[in-house]
């Protein structure tokens, strides 16, 4: 893959359009507009989460692709059926049995981003079920495998992950990034630093909405702004990582209302990076709001 460094700044998906927590008005627009390209004068980078739950068809990513400035990057989630065995199957009502015809859907899904240069990386995200155990080392290590061609950043989300110093080790040996993640944290949950163990650094930053986090759906889970104070703490997480790698992404999920892209200006500002002013409908002072 071409070579990239810098810091990337952005949120995990850029299209929101429906239910309670829906983008328009807050970050968009009312009316008809094209989202990524209104995106895409913002940010830097976005994140795909749509490619989690299918592949894309080929030809809507080419267009994706063209619809972006010069330098701007897309990461790709890895397709539930590699990472979610459960979910895919609740979802679809069959077995999630991997073939070479899936890996080669989803390799050719990816095409038009890397002829274009515009693969960041592939971020491979487990559950919180997802243990350190015999079988989860023998699926990291296969979802390593098949897609090494890529820089891939793995979430891992159990304790027993953060508490083996040879996880580490492991992902050093394939070159694949350990993802830092902010969330409610738990009994179980990961470590809150974990070290950076490729030449990229990936964060993720879901929001801090613990009374929520089981009990609500997949909106209001992610109602969490985060104050000006945790951006700032979140920033010098993301400075020191990225004066360790050449590459460094760092993504909001707090997606409720606008959230995300919210905190990501909170954060390109705290950063002293250079930003764009927003227009009136999407306020850029953080009030701690939860």
């Amino acid at each position: 893959m071409a070579e990239h460094t810098g810091l990337y700044i952005g949120t995990s998906g850029w299209s929101y359009p429906r239910g309670e927590g829906t983008w328009k008005g807050h970050f968009y627009p009312t009316g008809k507009i094209d989202e990524l390209i209104y995106y895409s004068r913002y940010f830097s980078a976005v994140e795909i989460n749509s490619s989690f739950y299918h592949p894309p068809d080929p030809e809507t990513v080419k267009k994706w692709s063209e619809r972006v400035p010069e330098g701007f990057l897309f990461t790709a989630k890895l397709w539930q059926k590699f990472t979610h065995p459960d979910m895919y199957r609740q979802a679809t009502g069959t077995d999630a049995t991997i073939s070479q015809r899936d890996v080669d859907i989803f390799k050719r899904s990816l095409e038009p981003l890397v002829e274009s240069n515009r693969l960041g990386a592939l971020l491979a995200q487990f559950p919180p079920s997802f243990k350190n155990d015999d079988f989860g080392r023998r699926i990291l290590a296969a979802v390593g495998k098949t897609f090494s061609q890529y820089r891939l950043a793995v979430e891992l989300r159990h304790k027993s992950w953060s508490d083996d110093p040879e996880t580490a080790k492991l992902l050093a040996a394939g070159n694949t990034a350990w993802v830092q993640i902010d969330e409610p944290k738990f009994r179980t949950s990961i470590a809150q630093e974990l070290p950076i163990t490729s030449g990229i650094a990936y964060f993720r930053f879901h929001g801090r909405n613990a009374e929520n986090w089981w009990r609500g759906d997949s909106e209001t889970r992610y109602r969490y702004l985060y104050s000006d104070s945790e951006i700032q703490e979140l920033s010098h997480r993301v400075e020191a990582a990225h004066r360790k790698a050449k590459l460094a992404f760092a993504f909001f999920n707090n997606h409720w209302q606008g959230y995300a892209p919210r905190n990501a200006v909170s954060m390109i500002k705290a950063l002293k990076l250079p930003v764009k002013e927003l227009s009136m409908q999407m306020p850029l002072a953080d009030e701690g709001e939860k």
